[in-house]
């Protein structure tokens, strides 16, 4: 079988947004390959090692290959993809003015090369992201998130992803009630089940993010703990009104917890809605905000009643961690 394959070079920054651009215009598969300079500041707290090969691609700047099949109409793709990216321009997301190129290759050029380049990533004290293919032996208080990068977005190694998290390992105790908005492959709502949440709701508008997130958490034995809707947090609030709907969601509303990684435009858009479905002194996780778009963020945060107790960086993003008190 014979594939199309698209590129863009464009910067490290914009990598998970553009990522999920590809995979929302229904891409087989995506690939990526980031600068292979040792230059750049990599945490080696706990041990990490990254297997970066050797590579020309300038420092800050990334790769993105999405493969789409031989019957897809790619005109209309390749305009639904350009005109989204330079949309972010409109966010402060620097793109690093990308170009595109557009090729057909076979199923062996791509299907399995691009593995080489996830292996077992260690995220912090307890959480490491295993590849599904990937033998690996974990330590006695490792906890392991199986993961297949190539179905969905959110791998767990942009800064966003892992910010969060970090987070969601200091913020769990155990026994929460937990929704993750935009939950993409599922990886923040597998993480906080295995840390200990009593059970957790997954939602997210885009039907291939749904079906990624179901699919990553049968493969880690999580069926029972993770529901996982086709919803925004509105939609979640409407069906907490009606009588059952703890079977139906999984969670009783009010939860304990809410963390969205999402873009900062976006989550000001629904900061009333997780100030709602937020029990007193819960506690609302927020990753997916570039620095430049902090004070905006943290300004709506007060405005619906939340009170911000900590924010963590990392590289050009951060993490905010709010209360409802």
């Amino acid at each position: 079988m014979r594939w199309h394959e698209v590129t863009v070079h464009t910067t490290e920054e914009a990598i998970e947004m553009i990522s999920n651009f590809i995979h929302e215009l229904g891409a087989g598969g995506v690939s990526i390959e980031e600068s292979g300079t040792l230059n750049k500041e990599r945490d080696t707290s706990l041990g990490q090692w990254y297997e970066k090969p050797l590579n020309d691609i300038p420092e800050g700047r990334a790769i993105i290959k999405g493969y789409f099949s031989d019957n897809t109409e790619m005109d209309t793709i390749m305009e639904s993809l350009k005109r989204s990216v330079e949309q972010l321009t409109e966010f402060d997301v620097d793109t690093g003015n990308p170009t595109y190129e557009l090729k057909e290759v076979d199923d062996e050029d791509w299907a399995n090369a691009w593995k080489q380049y996830f292996k077992p990533l260690r995220i912090s004290e307890r959480l490491t992201i295993k590849p599904t293919w990937e033998e690996y032996n974990p330590g006695p208080e490792e906890l392991i998130i199986e993961l297949d990068p190539g179905m969905a977005f959110g791998t767990g190694t942009h800064a966003t992803t892992s910010l969060c998290l970090k987070t969601l390992e200091k913020v769990i105790q155990g026994g929460e009630d937990v929704i993750d908005v935009g939950t993409g492959s599922g990886v923040l709502a597998i993480a906080a089940s295995k840390l200990g949440a009593k059970h957790v709701l997954a939602v997210d508008l885009d039907p291939v993010a749904v079906s990624s997130a179901t699919e990553n958490t049968r493969l880690n034995g999580l069926e029972s703990n993770i529901t996982i809707k086709l919803s925004d947090l509105l939609g979640v609030l409407r069906e907490s009104e009606v009588a059952g709907s703890e079977v139906s969601l999984g969670v009783k509303v009010p939860v304990q917890v809410v963390v969205a990684n999402i873009l900062a435009e976006i989550i000001l858009l629904f900061v009333k809605d997780v100030y709602d479905v937020l029990a007193p002194g819960g506690t609302y996780v927020v990753s997916g905000v570039i620095q430049s778009k902090q004070k905006d963020v943290e300004k709506g945060l007060a405005e619906a009643g939340f009170t911000v107790t900590e924010v963590h960086e990392d590289q050009d993003w951060v993490v905010i961690i709010a209360r409802k008190l």
